[in-house]
């Protein structure tokens, strides 16, 4: 209802949200998606088990109350490193307590029906009936119809930038209840505690401080995400760059790239004038303009390029990329080093079909092959290793552990392509 209501009135703003939040079955079917999600505790230390052993309908009896009263009141955000790509990088991840995504993900269920009336075309991420492989299908589609050129921009610490000004403002063009603006307030300025490098703990409020900001990993933060980006977007169409470079941006997260038919660089000049409005920092380094298929481009994990048919036929495709095949190659390794040698064969190529599952639901679109080929051949090579150092084996590997032994008695994956007649996979 409110999902249509936002759709047939673009101007609307809508007010007593907030008591929708603190209702029984809102915060029952939040509490279920947070169950189902998993992830680790927060400050409090309290787990799902935790709740469960209370009582789960005393327990979000007490939220709703404090929610009610008025006397809620968010914890700090424990912050963990997440390994980047690059060796030596991390990601900073903010973990609330369970009680705090509980609420957010009720108000998200109030929230996202309205703004997801208003979210543009051109943005896939988080939104139901889309995902990262369309926005990979349309940077396909736009290629394929002479929008050669292409702005590959990557945002400095997108998450951790956003102004909170600017922020509430896109939220309260839609939302006039004040209690449920004063939530989202403070949600976006949660103190962070994390490690301080002796042993011991820390607490920092730079989103507080700057005022800028979304805790990467809260479930507030994708839809504060997508509402930023919809500035970026709208103002590209609005400014008429649209139309002047015969571009369309195809956005997911905070990852984005600009396709058109004028040169890249004069578009690149364009962008960096909008995101200096919207105060948020591009990466020099990273961000690079470039012509496709000449040069083959990398977004969300796929190579759009030049790809070459059975007959050695040039046509633009797609295929995974090579960081993202060493990644899941890295993962195998890492899952099959010596200390895991007394885990049971059967978790063991439990474990592993797991990952390389996750990884081809992912990937399965465009040229895969090559790709599946070589994560075959690694994983049946590290599984191989394992199992000659757990049955302690030290001649005759191949002959006792065959690859169609692996595949048939062990039950390991073996990855085969099945897209070769989508109409997409091959211009």
């Amino acid at each position: 209802m409110l999902h249509a209501k936002a759709k047939e009135e673009p101007d609307r703003r809508f007010h007593a949200l907030i008591d929708k939040v603190w209702r029984e079955d809102f915060l029952a079917e939040a509490w279920r998606r947070v169950r189902r999600n998993g992830g680790s505790a927060g400050v409090d230390e309290e787990t799902v088990a935790d709740i469960e052993s209370i009582g789960v309908e005393r327990w979000l009896g007490e939220l709703s109350r404090d929610l009610r009263d008025g006397t809620y009141v968010p914890k700090p955000v424990r912050q963990v490193l997440i390994p980047k790509k690059q060796p030596g990088k991390f990601r900073p991840l903010g973990i609330p307590c369970i009680r705090d995504r509980v609420a957010q993900t009720s108000a998200l269920l109030v929230l996202e029906p309205i703004f997801e009336a208003d979210l543009q075309p051109e943005q896939y991420a988080y939104r139901p009936g889309r995902s990262a492989n369309d926005a990979v299908k349309r940077v396909h589609r736009l290629l394929n119809t002479g929008h050669n050129e292409v702005v590959d921009c990557d945002l400095s610490n997108y998450f951790g930038e956003i102004p909170h000004a600017e922020l509430m403002k896109s939220i309260a063009r839609r939302v006039s209840d004040g209690r449920m603006l004063g939530l989202i307030k403070a949600w976006l300025e949660m103190p962070v505690e994390e490690d301080d490098g002796k042993g011991g703990k820390r607490r920092s409020n730079r989103a507080r401080r700057e005022r800028k900001g979304t805790p990467q990993g809260s479930p507030i933060s994708p839809l504060a995400s997508n509402l930023y980006m919809r500035r970026f977007v709208l103002g590209w169409k609005a400014l008429g760059y649209a139309r002047r470079y015969c571009s369309e941006i195809v956005n997911y997260a905070d990852d984005f790239c600009v396709v058109g038919k004028a040169p890249a660089a004069d578009m690149l000049v364009a962008v960096k004038r909008l995101m200096d409005r919207l105060k948020l920092p591009i990466n020099e380094q990273k961000t690079r303009c470039l012509r496709c298929p000449e040069e083959p481009i990398d977004f969300l994990g796929h190579r759009v390029g030049r790809n070459y048919g059975l007959h050695g036929r040039p046509y633009i495709g797609t295929r995974p990329s090579k960081a993202s095949v060493q990644s899941i190659c890295r993962r195998i390794s890492e899952q099959t080093v010596a200390r895991y040698g007394t885990m049971k064969t059967e978790e063991m190529v439990q474990r592993l079909n797991w990952m390389i599952s996750g990884w081809a639901n992912y990937y399965r679109h465009g040229q895969v092959g090559p790709a599946y080929a070589a994560i075959n051949n690694h994983s049946t090579r590290r599984l191989r290793q394992w199992l000659c150092r757990k049955h302690k084996v030290k001649s005759g590997k191949y002959v006792r552990f065959p690859n169609p032994r692996l595949w048939k008695h062990y039950g390991l994956t073996c990855l085969e392509p099945k897209t070769q007649g989508l109409p997409w996979a091959k211009a």
